[in-house]
């Protein structure tokens, strides 16, 4: 698929057929994010992919967001092992995963799998739930999955600001 109708098509899916995602196209997209930029090259991300009963509950007690996905994929970094930048006051941590999870996303697009970004959830609960490793924080939780029939993009979804409302010239 062409970049630019990945990036037009893709849409947050909030209901999913149970067609699980094969391992082929499961591997693109975790390989996507494996290949994603990340300051210092540290790649500080860890990637869990959810499928099991047991965590898909665990997932469902956190958030009622997973919207029947059978496969999650939750995204968490390496809190002791991130840039941190001049002044420091930030590091690399919510950025890299956030760049990572955007490959995701978009190379789940690609291969023709909807998906979600979570955020609604308390990443400390979650993690405690899924036994993370304590220096790992979770950014995000990524829905993965084949829309059911009659899901679609929101109404507003292809509404966008014209360029020149987001962007400047300086």
């Amino acid at each position: 698929m062409e970049f630019k109708d990945v990036v037009k098509n893709r849409y947050s899916c909030k209901k999913y057929s149970e067609r699980k995602v094969d391992r082929a196209r499961l591997n693109e997209i975790l390989e996507a994010g494996r290949l994603a930029s990340t300051a210092k090259n540290l790649q500080e991300h860890h990637i869990y992919v959810v499928e099991s009963e047991e965590n898909l509950a665990k997932i469902d007690k956190a958030t009622p967001c997973r919207y029947g996905a059978p496969t999650v994929l939750v995204v968490a970094f390496d809190k002791n092992n991130v840039f941190t930048y001049p002044g420091g006051k930030r590091d690399s941590g919510i950025e890299d995963a956030s760049i990572v999870a955007t490959h995701l996303m978009l190379a789940a697009a690609n291969e023709g799998v909807d998906s979600c970004w979570l955020n609604f959830f308390d990443p400390d609960a979650l993690a405690s739930d899924l036994h993370l490793p304590e220096n790992e924080e979770i950014l995000m939780i990524l829905d993965l999955g084949y829309a059911a029939e009659g899901a679609g993009p929101l109404d507003n979804h292809y509404s966008r600001k014209e360029q020149p409302e987001t962007v400047s010239y300086i």
